[in-house]
Formats: structure tokens, C-alpha cells, sequence
């Protein structure tokens, strides 16, 4: 077999995604304990996409510590996973099933709150699945981790003791397979809807239960090559 391991991203691929909606209430929260206007959309789209120089430029013009605000904003984007997790507003993915029957040693790798990522599958009962567990405090730290970043995808392949060339990273976005290839592992574009990226990914996915198959065909073929460079490496009879 090729891959040592798989990673995974988790929101949207294991996880449906918190909504939008949600971010924007709990970041409200946020401006309202420091006794501000109510955030924009902008604002919202890039604390939780991570736009460390964006946040940092609105908390000067604010006149707030980038860090207190952060650490307020992590404590509120906590709150507010935690609380749609347990009312039953996401869930994981029925394809996820399909990560029973996988060989290679698994891990996610996600921007998300490690702590939100690590409740959410003990919550869905799939956490065995996972050896490691890789994601993004909401701090200027964690924000400058995050994907393309391939800091997360090459501190799980410290823990499982695995190199690149034998790792397989199964994302949704772009950003996922820009971080696969600056940490030079295989990617895996996961589309349930058929939408299509800007990239060129080693594999294109439309479930998880797709990811067996191709993992042993990559075997099979990886195999072939190798017996045919065998073979063709071998000396020829008569040959000195």
C-alpha cells in the first residue's frame, strides 16, 4: 500500500459546517462586550477565515489588544458550535462510515478550535477513527497556522512518524490542496455536489466511500510499476 496514512480536513468533510448565521451572532457578542457597533460582513468574513492582518488593522482602529479580542471571540465561537452540535443543527457526513474499512493510520487537520474538533467526534462516535488530531486555537498564533499553512499537516505527520510522499489529504477547498502541496502530500478534492475548484488535486472524490477504491488501486498500480521496473532492471542472461 502506498499511503502510511490518510488526514482529513473536518468541517465539510467529516462535519457539515457551522452555519454562517451563527458566526455572525456569536461575533456580535463579542463587539457587544467591548461596546461596539455591530460587525459588518467584511469583519465577520475575516476573522473566521482567518485574516490575521485584517483582524489586527480593525482592533488598532478600535483602539482593542488583538489578543483579548481573539481570546473573547474563541471563547464565543466555542459557545456557539457547541450549542448547534448538541441541538442537533450539524452532523457528520453518512460517508464518513466508509473510514471502517481504511488501513492506513488516520488523523484530521482542521482550522477549526481543536477542542470543538475533538467534542464534535466523540459526540458522532467517530473519534476512534483518529489517531491524531490537528487544529487552530482562534489566536494570532493559530490564525497564522492555518491553511496554506502547511504547519498542521506537518505536525500530524510528526505524530504518526510518517513521511510525505506516503500521506493522502482529503479537503473541500482550495486551500486544502494548496496546504497538501506545500507539505508535498498527495491531496484528495472531496466535491459531494460536483462543484470544481481552480486546482489540480492527485484525486477527485464525490463521497468517502470512494476513497477505499482508490486507495487500492493506487496500490495495485504502484505494484504493477514495480514489478515491471523489476523486471526490466533484471540482467540478461549472458550478461557479465
Amino acid at each position: 500500500m502506498k499511503y502510511d496514512a490518510v488526514l482529513f480536513d473536518f468541517d465539510g468533510v467529516l462535519v457539515e459546517p457551522p452555519s454562517l448565521e451563527a458566526f455572525y451572532e456569536a461575533l456580535r457578542r463579542v463587539y457587544d462586550s467591548f461596546d461596539l457597533s455591530r460587525p459588518s460582513k467584511e469583519e465577520v468574513s475575516a476573522f473566521f477565515a482567518g485574516n490575521l492582518e485584517a483582524i489586527s488593522r480593525r482592533c488598532r482602529q478600535l483602539g482593542i489588544d488583538t489578543n483579548r479580542f481573539c481570546g473573547q471571540a474563541a471563547k464565543e465561537a466555542i459557545r456557539t458550535q457547541r450549542k448547534e452540535i448538541k441541538v442537533g443543527m450539524r452532523s457528520a457526513y453518512e460517508d464518513v462510515s466508509a473510514l471502517v474499512s481504511l488501513s492506513p493510520s488516520c488523523g484530521v487537520v482542521s482550522d477549526n478550535h481543536p477542542s470543538i474538533v475533538s467534542m464534535t467526534l466523540q459526540q458522532f462516535g467517530i473519534a476512534r477513527h483518529f489517531e491524531t488530531i490537528h487544529g487552530c486555537p482562534l489566536t494570532p498564533t493559530g490564525f497564522k497556522r492555518r491553511k496554506p499553512n502547511p504547519y498542521n499537516l506537518e505536525a500530524a505527520m510528526v505524530t504518526l512518524n510518517v513521511e510525505p510522499d506516503r500521506v493522502l489529504y482529503v479537503g473541500d477547498q482550495s486551500v486544502d490542496i494548496d496546504a497538501a502541496d506545500n507539505a508535498g502530500v498527495d491531496s484528495a478534492y472531496l466535491s459531494r455536489d460536483g462543484s470544481e475548484i481552480d486546482r489540480t488535486p492527485t484525486y477527485q472524490l464525490s463521497s468517502l466511500r470512494e476513497l477505499p477504491t482508490v486507495i487500492e488501486q493506487d496500490s495495485r498500480w504502484r505494484c504493477y510499476l514495480s514489478s515491471l521496473l523489476t523486471r526490466f532492471t533484471r540482467p540478461l542472461r549472458g550478461d557479465p
